[in-house]
């Protein structure tokens, strides 16, 4: 480096000179000073010497009226700082010698001019009046700047499950300790395990305090997403668990990184390597391709569904590379007319990777010959990235966290095993709905979650058919020629029939396939003989897919078996609870019409035969088969054959004492005649009778359960099964009776289905019970 001073020996300047002498051979006045080139130059030096490519992004300072350079001893040759390492701060140089050509602070003139020939060497003294005054007024606002930092500390954002750490929006400024109205941009950081991103956001944004933790270990010390903010440049420092380290759950940690990105508008990517891997390109490509794939829309959605003031962009954050090398040189150090981004846009597509997402992608390369590493560089490429905002303006922390909440909510969950894809970062599967087709076993498309806003599940791939789920759907021939598709199922009766009418009908001719245009296109047992399949007549064949958690397409609709039952079920209760008194009555005189002849009759029995206990109205007589006598219910419990009154050989009611004197023999007197003989049979078919009725009528003799089982539509849930109401959660007992809702076959309790709606897509035409959540959905049911 040249330099022409205008002074005499040991004189004071009055004006700096251009020190290059590249155009104006010295003699203009230095307007800039190049901290790479260290030098000063002057405007035509300056615009001459930076016209190549590889020199325009020099860091060039405009010189102000009493400026003075740095000491040049102090730096390296290549311009990192030695001196100061040891000093604490860069050296302002005092004299410049014009024989040796560079510019000294006092210790370093006494160190290397001190004795020798170099003692004798003019030298020109600066006029530090004013750049001293300059350096205090600039070491007052340093000093205020490293206070402002003091107090910062990190929190937890996001845990390794990708479970936000801060309860609401309110908790997550409190621990930012920022104003909620101030305008915030995120800074995030990625890179492999170990290449040093907390150290890296330490000493870039906090002057080197510990705010995220840094550790010798082994092991990772940054697990999660943690976050704090710099007061200084005004931005949320985002700081994430590093690549290629041990995790438990690796599908998940590298999903939560890519929603740390999307959230971010600018990404340090840090690398400590002498050469540049595949993995960072192959992590930027994917994470580009998945951000575009799978969060734009969703950034989108979240503007309109919160309401935001500051629309999200769906232009992915810039990004700058950090690259820190020890024995080789910088990227575009051997190529001088190529700048170092052109190399990287190169790189990118030999590998077929396409960063189209990302708004820009910078450069940033230090050489480290000694620690500690020079992190300056890169702290003024983040703040000149900060002040562009033509495609990400700041917002208010409350909207960074709503975004995070957003897309949290949306892709969320376990990962299976059987979907971890390794030939990329970002597989569609970390991103997409899991559940698989139960009938052939292809994937949803939709995104995760969907399912929330109502959104159905689809695949792109047809389905094929399966008997297990029945997944055909029926639409109607006559409807689709006409260029509608309406779907049909198979009911019990068509909705212009009355429920007993119904009921007759399909007794007589079967079920039936009803349109709501065409009205009823086909009964299965029209003609007595020669009906056709439906599918060969009047409707067509779909095959859909099967969705966990859904119900089948065409399952069993013929509820004729519940009606009957619910219809009996209510004259059962009318009858038992309206005439429970003529009832009794009905059935003693029934009883003593077709009793045999040595059995006492009913009006004669007033209490038990053995323990004398009086009979009351409710109370059931039972009476012995051997003896006749009435008995209660405790005292004729036992049963045995009784062949010599024609009971036999199955077990009857006994008596107690009948029951220990089973060896005694009637008399041929006491045998029953013929004419008994016929009372007995018609007895025996007065029990069966009894008890059918009983059945059907007071439901005493069989549990209605068993009934309801065997009756119950195919889509309902089996009562066992039901523990508590679907809605309102409370536990059935005796008290609490089981409902079912007759559109999704759940179990409640009266409460939360007492609404009655039709349901034709289940068979059911006129107003049945629907539960609360059924019966607030728009539409036929």
């Amino acid at each position: 480096m040249s330099a022409h001073t205008q002074t005499a020996e040991k004189g004071q300047n009055t004006t700096l000179l251009c020190q290059e002498s590249y155009v104006c051979s010295g003699t203009d006045e230095a307007i800039f000073e190049c901290d790479e080139c260290r030098s000063l130059q002057c405007q035509r030096c300056e615009e001459e010497l930076h016209q190549p490519e590889r020199l325009r992004n020099h860091e060039r300072t405009r010189i102000k009226p009493g400026h003075v350079p740095y000491c040049d001893s102090c730096k390296g040759a290549n311009g990192n700082i030695m001196h100061a390492s040891m000093t604490g701060s860069r050296q302002i140089a005092a004299v410049r010698c014009q024989v040796c050509k560079i510019n000294l602070c006092v210790e370093c003139q006494k160190r290397t001019h001190a004795g020798g020939n170099r003692r004798k060497h003019p030298v020109t003294v600066y006029h530090a009046g004013k750049a001293q005054e300059q350096e205090e007024e600039e070491m007052d606002e340093e000093t205020k700047r490293r206070k402002m930092t003091e107090k910062v500390v990190s929190f937890l954002l996001v845990d390794e499950t990708e479970e936000i750490q801060v309860r609401n929006e309110e908790d997550f400024i409190k621990k930012l300790d920022c104003s909620p109205d101030q305008h915030l941009k995120v800074v995030s950081i990625f890179g492999n395990t170990g290449d040093g991103k907390s150290h890296t956001l330490n000493h870039t944004f906090f002057y080197g305090r510990e705010v995220f933790k840094t550790s010798p270990a082994q092991e990772s010390c940054t697990v999660g997403v943690w976050a704090a903010y710099d007061p200084v440049l005004k931005v949320v420092v985002i700081d994430t668990e590093g690549l290629l380290g041990a995790t438990v759950n690796l599908s998940q940690r590298t999903r939560l990184l890519l929603k740390v990105l999307a959230i971010s508008d600018l990404v340090i990517y840090r690398t400590r390597a002498d050469r540049l891997h595949n993995d960072l390109f192959k992590f930027l490509g994917d994470a580009s391709e998945a951000y575009l794939k799978h969060f734009t829309k969703e950034l989108k959605a979240t503007t309109a569904r919160c309401g935001l003031d500051v629309p999200l962009s769906t232009l992915g954050p810039g990004v700058i590379i950090f690259h820190e090398t020890v024995y080789t040189k910088l990227l575009g150090s051997d190529h001088p007319s190529e700048v170092p981004e052109k190399l990287i846009q190169d790189r990118f597509r030999k590998l077929s990777c396409f960063p189209e997402a990302f708004s820009s992608i910078h450069y940033k390369g230090t050489r480290t010959y000694n620690p500690p590493t020079d992190f300056s560089g890169l702290r003024r490429a983040v703040e000149q990235q900060l002040e562009n905002n033509t495609t990400r303006s700041p917002r208010q922390p409350g909207v960074i966290y709503k975004a995070l909440k957003a897309l949290s909510d949306r892709f969320s969950g376990e990962i299976p095993d059987d979907q971890m894809a390794h030939s990329s970062f970002f597989p569609d599967e970390y991103f997409t709905c899991s559940s698989v087709c139960l009938s052939c076993g292809c994937g949803c498309k939709k995104s995760m979650n969907h399912a929330k806003e109502g959104v159905p599940h689809e695949s792109k791939s047809r389905c094929r058919y399966s008997h297990q789920y029945d997944n055909r759907v029926y639409t109607c021939k006559a409807c689709y020629e006409r260029g509608m598709e309406v779907s049909v199922v198979p009911k019990t009766s068509a909705s212009t029939d009355s429920p007993w009418l119904g009921l007759a009908k399909y007794a007589w001719s079967g079920y039936v396939i009803e349109c709501p245009n065409c009205g009823v296109v086909y009964r299965s047992r029209q003609y007595w003989f020669g009906n056709q399949d439906p599918v060969n007549t009047v409707v067509r064949t779909e095959i859909e897919h099967v969705w966990p958690g859904t119900d089948g397409f065409l399952k069993d609709n013929n509820n004729a078996a519940q009606r009957l039952l619910d219809g009996m079920n209510f004259m059962a209760q009318s009858v038992s609870e309206l005439s429970l008194g003529p009832t009794k009555a009905v059935t003693s005189w029934l009883t003593d019409q077709i009793a045999p002849a040595y059995w006492r009759p009913n009006s004669q029995i007033l209490s038990c035969n053995k323990c004398n206990t009086p009979f009351k109205d409710n109370d059931t007589k039972h009476h012995c088969r051997a003896c006749g006598e009435g008995f209660c219910d405790g005292c004729s419990s036992k049963t045995r054959p009784v062949p010599e009154r024609g009971w036999g050989p199955a077990p009857v009611r006994v008596c107690d004492n009948c029951y220990e004197n089973r060896g005694i023999q009637l008399d041929v007197a006491e045998l029953p005649s013929d004419e008994e003989g016929g009372t007995l049979i018609a007895r025996k078919v007065g029990e069966a009778v009894q008890n059918t009725l009983g059945a059907v009528v007071t439901a005493m003799d069989i549990p209605l359960g068993l009934v309801k089982d065997a009756a119950r539509p195919a889509y309902w849930v089996p009562d066992h099964e039901i523990l508590h109401c679907h809605n309102c959660r409370k536990e059935f007992s005796i008290k609490l009776s089981k409902h079912h809702c007759r559109a999704c076959g759940q179990g409640f309790c009266d409460l939360c289905s007492h609404d009655r709606r039709a349901v034709p897509s289940r068979g059911w035409d006129h107003p049945v019970r629907v539960c609360f959540n059924c019966n607030k959905k728009p539409g036929d049911l």
